[in-house]
């Protein structure tokens, strides 16, 4: 418990000036021992009144920290200078969520790359001695020419696009531990094992029995909270529902990702769905107003009763719908919006595609994204660090 700064962390037990005895006086023992009963008691009740918890703030951030090969982040990391990475370190110092979800960051064995990057923010004052991250499924290399192209080993070829093992994966950032022993991987499940999947029709028996749901990852990562209890994160970072054919086979997996957590939450799969109070988060790559895709399940996400959208909002996106092209078709509320992405014809415009979504449990204080508008401090930073935004919350645990 962190009492007022103002106030001595002992200073609820003490009974004002220390004075001598007056040795004129004889001391009653009765008396005595009453006000030491009374001091016993006063001691047991501060003890066990209930502590309130601290509001903690959740957020996701897809910093785009993927370069064209294994060992070039850490490469600039380590240098410094990166004006991308220095950046996107200093959003996150300012916004200093107490868990911070990353996507778009290239995974390496001994999460190499993601300690360099915890230095560059710690550079800055906020400091995340909890790390975690698994291998993504981006770059993990099948046997099958998955993309159809007749070649093997290609980028698409891969579980999850990738041009190397590892390429834009996910991470967690956190002031809190995490009970990582007790994480839940869901990376490997099969597409074709999800209910209702929607597999493409020319999807082969073999393509089938080895492609999993997943582009980068599901996790549920529990977080240990001060008074003892956990906080499941659970986190995604879906494919994007274009670069594909008339068989829209992203468009359908990306609907999928989604789905599975659904799916999850209903005790419709193998595992034990999470016990509240959790979040989810991450990328889900796609927007629930504008733009491609299949939008059924991410709605569903949105309106399920278990979760709460409390539509975290910011003036820079609001001011970014004023670039015009595509934008002005846009129907959602360009508020919400998380990328800017670019506005000609033919592009998808900016959209809401990262996401918080704290369970119904949790009371929600705050929310926002961090898109400053043009000219206030940290515009400049956000615009350099990454096309998405950073996306938080602020809960009151229960």
């Amino acid at each position: 418990m962190v009492l007022p700064a103002s106030e001595p962390a002992d200073a609820r037990h003490r009974h004002g000036p220390r004075r001598r005895d007056d040795r004129g006086a004889a001391q009653d023992p009765r008396q005595a021992g009453r006000r030491v009963a009374a001091c016993l008691i006063a001691a047991l009740l501060v003890f066990a009144t209930p502590v309130a918890a601290e509001p903690l703030t959740i957020a996701t951030f897809n910093v785009e920290l993927s370069r064209e090969g294994p060992g070039l982040l850490l490469r600039d990391l380590l240098r410094g200078d990166d004006p991308q990475a220095e950046a996107a370190a200093a959003v996150i110092a300012a916004a200093a969520p107490d868990v911070l979800v990353l996507t778009g960051i290239d995974y390496d064995h001994g999460l190499a790359a993601l300690s360099a990057f915890a230095a560059r923010i710690a550079a800055r004052g906020v400091d995340y001695p909890h790390r975690f991250a698994l291998r993504p499924n981006t770059g993990w290399m099948t046997p099958l020419d998955l993309d159809g192209d007749g070649q093997l080993g290609g980028p698409g070829d891969a579980q999850g696009w990738g041009r190397f093992a590892g390429e834009g994966g996910m991470a967690i950032l956190s002031r809190l531990p995490l009970e990582t022993g007790a994480v839940q991987d869901y990376s490997r499940f099969l597409w074709a094992d999800l209910p209702g999947a929607l597999l493409p029709p020319d999807m082969t028996p073999e393509a089938r029995a080895v492609q999993r749901l997943s582009t980068t990852g599901h996790w549920a990562v529990p977080v240990i909270l001060p008074g003892g209890g956990r906080l499941t994160l659970l986190v995604w970072h879906a494919t994007p529902p274009v670069f594909d054919g008339p068989e829209d086979r992203n468009g359908r997996r990306n609907h999928d990702e989604a789905a599975f957590w659904t799916a999850l939450l209903d005790g419709r799969l193998s595992f034990a769905p999470p016990s509240p109070p959790f979040v989810l988060l991450g990328d889900s790559n796609l927007d629930p107003a504008d733009g491609e895709g299949r939008r059924e399940a991410i709605h569903a996400l949105l309106a399920d009763p278990r979760l709460q959208d409390s539509g975290p909002r910011s003036e820079g996106g609001a001011e970014a719908a004023g670039q015009g092209g595509v934008n002005a078709g846009h129907r959602g509320d360009p508020a919400l919006d998380t990328a800017d992405w670019p506005d000609e014809p033919g592009r998808p415009g900016n959209m809401r595609v990262d996401l918080v979504l704290p369970s119904a449990d949790l009371r929600v204080l705050e929310a926002g994204v961090l898109w400053p508008p043009l000219g206030a401090p940290l515009a400049e930073e956000a615009r350099a660090a990454s096309r998405h935004r950073l996306v938080w919350v602020r809960v009151d645990l229960p």
